[in-house]
């Protein structure tokens, strides 16, 4: 693995799309700093129901501008006070249950910071982010969902 700079996180550059498993663990590592009295994650997984229907997986499609936008984001909430890295990656391909779609760490001098960090992330994703999700349902037909 590559060491990451502490200014190349503070600006998104592992963030983004990935088509490959996520790395929480590296990723967490990553957000670490000695200067952080808190140190938060948040994992959206797939979950086995959605809407009273059962899921037996996901495919995920981004737009091509998802990467860059999600990396510009990204660096905006890094600069925010007291936060000293923040990252956050979404994955694309098929998912089964339990599969983590979503990823954020975010580190900072105190929790309220992290917290309200990782939970702006997570919501600018949700209202923001050109990702669309193709869900296959256990009688074996699919729904795509709408994109923001």
């Amino acid at each position: 693995m590559a060491v990451v700079q502490a200014e190349e996180i503070a600006v998104g550059q592992i963030s983004g799309i990935v088509d490959r498993d996520i790395d929480t663990d590296a990723l967490t590592a990553a957000v670490y700093s000695d200067e952080s009295g808190a140190l938060l994650t948040f994992a959206g997984v797939v979950r086995v129901h959605d809407h009273g229907k059962e899921c037996t997986g996901i495919d995920y499609v981004a737009h091509p501008m998802a990467d860059s936008a999600l990396r510009e984001a990204v660096a905006g909430f890094a600069t925010r006070a007291g936060v000293h890295g923040v990252v956050a990656q979404h994955r694309v391909g098929y998912l089964g249950i339990g599969g983590v779609a979503l990823f954020v760490a975010a580190s900072a001098t105190h929790r309220r910071e992290a917290f309200e960090c990782v939970s702006d992330v997570v919501e600018w994703v949700k209202a923001n982010l050109p990702v669309w999700k193709k869900q296959y349902l256990a009688d074996g037909t699919y729904e795509w969902s709408e994109c923001p």
